[in-house]
């Protein structure tokens, strides 16, 4: 693996890359059982939103899809490039191009909320049924956004 990744941004009604983030998503779901969406469903949102993702060499290791008011459609990271603060990178660059950042999370994905927790976002509700299968959800927002800013600066030696 290598020491520097690529970051590249999608704009809104564009679909680069839109293969490899359904991989990786997928990857995701057969491995740990979240990220259940149809294709036409990730396919038509990942089009509307614009998309902040990561690379090795070419290879898709994570992205985050968010629609202009800032709301994370979807968030993934490779497992194996987990814990190099991808995740909050992309959660800042989301922050950094819009007003606020929210995110609906499984109740029963403890890694998901542990992250947002870290980051900073507070659970406004729980949505009952939210999921497909029925799951519940919360809905959370970044309640602080320097905070964020200034892990992300640390992170990066700033």
């Amino acid at each position: 693996m290598s020491v520097t990744l690529e970051q590249r941004t999608v704009p809104p009604g564009e679909d680069d890359h839109l293969q490899a983030a359904w991989e990786l998503k997928e990857h995701i779901r057969e491995s740990e059982d979240l990220l259940k969406q149809r294709w036409g469903f990730f396919a038509d949102a990942y089009r509307k939103a614009t998309v902040y993702a990561y690379f090795d060499d070419d290879e898709l290791v994570g992205f985050a899809a968010a629609r202009g008011d800032g709301y994370i459609l979807f968030l993934g990271i490779h497992p194996e490039y987990r814990g190099r603060g991808l995740g909050e990178r992309l959660v800042a660059a989301i922050a950094d191009d819009s007003s606020g950042v929210s995110c609906h999370a499984r109740v029963s994905n403890q890694n998901a909320l542990s992250f947002y927790e870290h980051l900073g976002f507070e659970t406004v509700r729980r949505i009952e049924d939210y999921y497909e299968d029925d799951v519940d959800a919360y809905y959370m927002r970044l309640g602080d956004s320097d905070r964020l800013m200034a892990r992300l600066s640390e992170l990066l030696g700033r």
